[in-house]
């Protein structure tokens, strides 16, 4: 359980990283990685409360910082 935890962070770091070097984002790339991790953070716990989720732990970090990133777009708040 704790190796996938750790693997979930590292899985959103890198997604909020390369988001915001492909400019998928505008959010900055400090925001970007916090925002994935917590998309991530999120979505595991979720998964270990419910079951909900896919098969594969790295498939469940990569769609919940995706996910994460289109939901929290700080970029275009005022």
């Amino acid at each position: 359980m704790f190796p996938t935890l750790i693997g979930t962070v590292v899985i959103a770091g890198i997604v909020g990283y390369l988001s915001e070097k492909k400019r998928f984002t505008h959010n900055g790339i400090v925001q970007s990685i916090i925002i994935c991790i917590g998309g991530a953070f999120l979505f595991y716990f979720v998964r270990l409360m419910f079951g909900f989720g896919f098969s594969s732990p790295g498939l469940n970090a990569i769609v919940s910082s995706i996910g994460a990133l289109i939901i929290v777009p700080t970029h275009w708040r005022k």
